[in-house]
């Protein structure tokens, strides 16, 4: 086969070619398909879930959450980095990239949920609670959240409970402190800002409802984002979601990964490397031999082909 040269003054057929006009067209025909399918398809406009939300349509889970934050045995508690130090983060052989990463984002759930919240509210007896939970011990601190968490759980749809012997202490009026903040929306504008004036940072909000398996787990499971119904790929409802996410979701559906409690350092590294091999697939001598076995381009460009030029 003869190398053209790319310097040399092109001596083949020519055509002319509008490219503003192409231009234009494309523009035109794109904006109104896009247009036209939005109109017809839009796009799912579910109401933001809020803490307002939350204790609105279940104050007793809100109370049951709330209350394991102040004892450490919600999610958030033990989650480890980039929130804090309660738990090792997950890894692989040697590679602990969670603990590599340290912790960045410093969250104490009770103190970022439940305590720092309530001495901005104007409830005199929600901040003499506090008070009162700042005062005491560590383990006195434990014993009145873990024996109030568990009286709730006992208690099912009950939010406060009769305290005789005094064994909840402070709780119960923080709990109901931060359950009346939430219902005014005044907890989610306080998350918001805890950090920064500008409302822009939603991780304390967003830790929080996750903590929470009854009723945020229960509309995630609703709109089919649970773990186990492919959620990373999936819109809300029934709406068609990030089909090229399908691979890192898959992982999750199959042991060992789903039962794994490194699975998601495990899975990032199986796409690094899934990504590594595409990556430097084209260089393998026998994958770039392919085109000439099979010469699909010769049926694309078959005009050209064709043409006394292509023999020159």
């Amino acid at each position: 086969m003869m190398k053209v040269d790319p310097a040399k003054k092109w001596s083949g057929p020519m055509r002319p070619y509008d490219l503003v006009k192409e231009i234009v067209v494309a523009i035109v025909v794109i904006g109104l398909l896009a247009c036209g399918l939005a109109a017809l398809f839009s796009s799912p406009d579910e109401k933001a879930v809020t803490l307002k939300s939350w204790v609105t349509a279940a104050p007793a889970d809100f109370a049951q959450v709330a209350t394991g934050e102040l004892a450490g045995t919600t999610g958030s508690a033990g989650y480890g980095a980039p929130y804090n130090t309660a738990a090792k983060g997950q890894h692989f052989g040697f590679i602990k990239l969670q603990d590599w990463a340290g912790v960045r984002i410093p969250i104490n759930p009770a103190n970022s949920f439940v305590v720092e919240p309530l001495l901005i509210s104007n409830d005199a007896t929600a901040i003499a609670a506090v008070n009162t939970w700042k005062a005491a011990t560590a383990d006195q601190r434990g014993k009145w959240a873990n024996a109030y968490e568990g009286a709730l759980t006992k208690a099912g749809d009950k939010t406060t409970l009769p305290d005789p012997n005094n064994s909840f202490g402070p709780v119960p009026a923080m709990i109901d402190g931060l359950s009346m903040m939430a219902a005014s929306g005044a907890l989610d504008g306080a998350l918001l800002t805890s950090d920064s004036t500008l409302p822009t940072n939603f991780t304390k909000p967003m830790l929080f409802l996750a903590d929470s398996d009854g009723y945020f787990g229960a509309l995630a499971t609703k709109q089919h984002l649970g773990g186990d119904q492919w959620g990373v790929m999936n819109e809300t409802g029934s709406w068609p979601g990030q089909s090229w996410l399908w691979l890192f979701s898959f992982w999750y559906q199959i042991d060992p990964f789903k039962s794994s409690d490194n699975a998601d350092t495990i899975i990032m590294l199986i796409m690094a490397l899934l990504t590594l091999a595409l990556m430097f697939l084209p260089l393998l001598p026998i994958i770039r031999r392919i085109p000439y076995k099979i010469p699909v381009h010769r049926l694309i460009w078959r005009n050209w082909y064709r043409s006394p030029a292509s023999k020159q």
